[in-house]
C-alpha cells in the first residue's frame, strides 16, 4: 500500500515557462526558439544546459546568472513564486492529504528554492531540495534520501516526475512506485515512448488522475 507521495518541482508542480521566457530574453533570441531548442534536447534525451551552448557557444551559465543578478538584483531571473504554480496542485495536494497520504516535496533544486517552495504554504509534510541535500537525481542516494526522510519502505513510496531518466527510472529501482506526469516537454516526450506504461505504474495528465489513481487504496 502507498502511504507516502513524494513530488519532483519544475513541470511537476512549477510551470517552467516564465523562467525559460526570460532566459529568451536574457539572452536575445525569441522565445519560440529557446523553447523549442529545449525540446529538441528533451527528444534527444540532452541535458537542458546544452541548450545554451546551441543558442550560445562558449557560454558560461554560472558567470552569466551572476551577471544577471547584478543587473536585475531584485527580479525572479531564474527563480520561480506562487504564480507559477500549476493551478491543479493546491487542490490535488490538499485531496491527496483528506486522504490520509504523507506528502513531500524532494526535487533537483538550487537553495532558493526551498524558500519559494515554503513561502506557498503548501498542504505537504515536508519540503528537500538536491542542494540541501548534497546530491541530485537521477543519483541513487538522493532516492536513498527520499526513503530515509519518509520513514517508509520504499514499495509505500511513489514517487511523482516529469521525466523517466530523471524520475520514475531511479526511482523504480530503488523499490519505489512511480508516476510520470505529463507535462513540459519531457514529460509529453517521454509519456509518449513505449517503455513509459511498463516502467511508470501510472501516467497521468496531471494531479486529477493522480488522485483518482489513488483514492481507491487510501492509507486510511
Amino acid at each position: 500500500m502507498i502511504r507516502a507521495v513524494v513530488f519532483d518541482v519544475g513541470e511537476t508542480l512549477i510551470d517552467e515557462t516564465r523562467i525559460w521566457s526570460r532566459w529568451a530574453d536574457r539572452l536575445g533570441v525569441t522565445r519560440f526558439t529557446m523553447l523549442g531548442v529545449l525540446g529538441g534536447m528533451a527528444a534527444l534525451d540532452r541535458s537542458f544546459a546544452e541548450a545554451f551552448q546551441i543558442l550560445r557557444p562558449g557560454f558560461d551559465l554560472e558567470a552569466e546568472q551572476e551577471a544577471w543578478k547584478r543587473d536585475d538584483p531584485d527580479g525572479l531571473r531564474v527563480n520561480f513564486d506562487a504564480d507559477d504554480l500549476y493551478p491543479d496542485v493546491r487542490p490535488g495536494l490538499a485531496e491527496l492529504r483528506a486522504l490520509g497520504y504523507e506528502l513531500i516535496i524532494a526535487g533537483n533544486q538550487p537553495p532558493q528554492a526551498y524558500d519559494a517552495l515554503a513561502t506557498m504554504d503548501l498542504p505537504v509534510d515536508a519540503i528537500y531540495t538536491s542542494d540541501d541535500w548534497g546530491v541530485a537525481k537521477p543519483d541513487p542516494a538522493f532516492f536513498a534520501k527520499v526513503v530515509a526522510v519518509s520513514g517508509r519502505e520504499p514499495a509505500e513510496i511513489l514517487y511523482v516526475g516529469d521525466r523517466l531518466d530523471n524520475d520514475v527510472r531511479p526511482a523504480r529501482t530503488a523499490g519505489m512506485r512511480t508516476a510520470l506526469i505529463r507535462r513540459g516537454p519531457w514529460g509529453h516526450l517521454h509519456a509518449a515512448r513505449p517503455e513509459a506504461a511498463g516502467e511508470a505504474d501510472h501516467v497521468v495528465d496531471g494531479f486529477a488522475d493522480l488522485v483518482a489513481a489513488l483514492s481507491a487504496h487510501p492509507p486510511r
